[in-house]
């Protein structure tokens, strides 16, 4: 679990700015402790055991950067429209979740407009995990500096906030593969679930699909089953994915998975055709683009998720 330091003034790996908005946190539910790879912020708390009501909303894909004819000229717009919606949301989100592919090729004027246009959400904390075009010619470097300065290994990361457990996981890029966990990352998440009550609900996040979607096309993570056998013993457990550019749903026992819109193209779906931006009729891209929120209810196991695309009213 992490909250990273912004503020090191004195170089000794204390956040004391951080250390006060945790304190302050706390008290609203907002609650970070330390990560099972050593200590990486200032305060270190109990998991929280009561579940409170909130929403949070999951943005995924923006492939800033990107532009074709008959797709998407402009996925710019298109990712400022989300963050306007989700700024009009009658309830204020607690955090947002954004699922990798934040540019198309990694470059720094890409970043430059994520974080321009991302930091105008109103909301607490905005936490984001790498998609494969976040990664490239430096295998991550550059979106871990600006995006995730201390997560762990190649960006994994957990947090708890009102009763929920929060896990940001990297499946791009780990060990120079692609749609793979790998053991480092399954040890810690071994290590940082055992810290976590089986009744405490849990939120994984990460860039491709936690299950086997369409392995023809990289659509799984190859490993996942490894990472969801850590998850069984727990009551409730919510998957968020991106990566594919479509909603859908799956439930395996234990575990709700959802993949999201992307808020820059579709893809076609799971084995139609080819994996990758097509073109689409005349006014049609706004009904595929969108955006996802999810609450949290005090006394449900399963969270509620609502997904809204950018033609909607």
């Amino acid at each position: 679990m992490a909250r990273y330091i912004e503020q090191d003034e004195q170089h000794d790996g204390i956040d004391r700015r951080g250390f006060l908005k945790c304190m302050a946190w706390a008290g609203t539910g907002m609650v970070w402790a330390a990560g099972a790879g050593g200590l990486l912020s200032a305060c270190s708390l109990p998991a929280a055991t009561k579940v409170q009501g909130f929403n949070f909303v999951q943005v995924s894909d923006s492939h800033i950067g990107f532009s074709a004819e008959g797709v998407n000229t402009d996925v710019t717009k298109t990712l400022q429209q989300v963050v306007d919606r989700v700024n009009a949301l009658p309830q204020r989100p607690s955090l947002v979740l954004h699922t990798g592919d934040l540019t198309h090729l990694s470059k720094p004027d890409q970043f430059d407009t994520v974080q321009q246009i991302m930091g105008t959400i109103k909301t607490d904390g905005i936490f984001y995990v790498p998609g494969e075009h976040d990664v490239i010619g430096d295998n991550g470097k550059a979106f871990r500096q600006r995006f995730a300065p201390k997560a762990l290994g190649k960006g994994y990361y957990s947090m708890d906030t009102m009763g929920v457990h929060f896990i940001g996981l990297s499946n791009v890029g780990v060990e120079d593969q692609f749609g793979i966990l790998g053991l480092d990352q399954l040890d810690w998440l071994g290590k940082d679930l055992k810290a976590v009550h089986h009744d405490t609900p849990v939120v994984v996040f990460a860039h491709v699909p936690m299950y086997a979607v369409y392995p023809p096309w990289g659509w799984t993570t190859r490993d996942s089953a490894q990472a969801l056998a850590l998850l069984k013993p727990f009551s409730s457990v919510t998957v968020l994915n991106g990566h594919i550019h479509q909603v859908l749903q799956q439930v395996e026992g234990n575990v709700n998975f959802h993949i999201a819109n992307s808020t820059s193209f579709p893809q076609h779906r799971p084995g139609d055709g080819s994996p990758g931006a097509y073109t689409l009729p005349a006014g049609q891209l706004l009904q595929t683009l969108g955006y996802r929120t999810i609450g949290v209810i005090p006394g449900h196991a399963e969270l509620a998720v609502a997904d809204s695309t950018l033609a909607t009213a």
